[in-house]
């Protein structure tokens, strides 16, 4: 047998029917037989039963007669600190990640902790804001974002890793007219971060 015989119309017909069950067979009746000039036609996509039409399924969550346009989901969290008229411009900034090292890590490697971002425990954010006072500063941490408000400035920052907004610290630096957030990041516990 040579390599033309197999890919002649009969041989892809007597292929299918050795793939298809008994139960195929009787719905095969039904199929449209190809003519032996239709050998451009077929396709690997013809081999087997016939595919029905799949009925498409609402998900259960979704009802029909609702007004919104998307749902909640489908919205990028941070979407509703975004003001694209404001037009204050969005200050220059630094992400720098952080972790706690002891005489333990540095000399003896005990903790098994190396530089790379997977073994930092912080986020260190340093945010310059030119001409700017400490009471000027409105600061809105959540899981995800940072949120920052000057008369001046405004920076909505989607954050790398999620973190723990209820114990973040900042402080104002006023000769480098900086502010700098220290936040912790929530990781997942792994051989590396197991405290």
């Amino acid at each position: 047998m040579n390599l033309e015989d197999l890919s002649s119309v009969s041989a892809l017909q007597a292929l299918s029917k050795l793939l298809s069950s008994p139960e195929e067979e009787e719905d095969d009746l039904d199929q449209v037989s190809y003519p032996s000039s239709a050998v451009g036609a077929l396709s690997p996509g013809n081999i087997g039963p016939a595919k029905k039409e799949e009925s498409k399924v609402n998900p259960p969550n979704h009802t029909e007669n609702r007004k919104d346009i998307w749902d909640p989901e489908e919205v990028p969290e941070g979407l509703e600190f975004d003001d694209m008229w404001d037009p204050r411009e969005q200050p220059e900034y630094d992400i720098i990640f952080k972790q706690q090292v002891g005489a333990e890590d540095v000399f003896l490697g005990m903790t098994r902790k190396d530089p790379s971002t997977a073994c930092c425990e912080d986020l260190l954010v340093k945010i310059k804001l030119p001409g700017t006072k400490t009471s000027d500063v409105a600061l809105d941490i959540h899981e995800k974002i940072l949120d920052l408000r000057t008369p001046k400035h405004k920076l909505l920052l989607h954050l790398p890793h999620p973190v723990d907004s209820k114990t973040g610290k900042a402080s104002f630096i006023t000769e480098t007219e900086t502010l700098e957030v220290v936040l912790t990041m929530k990781r997942e516990f792994d051989f590396i971060n197991f405290f």
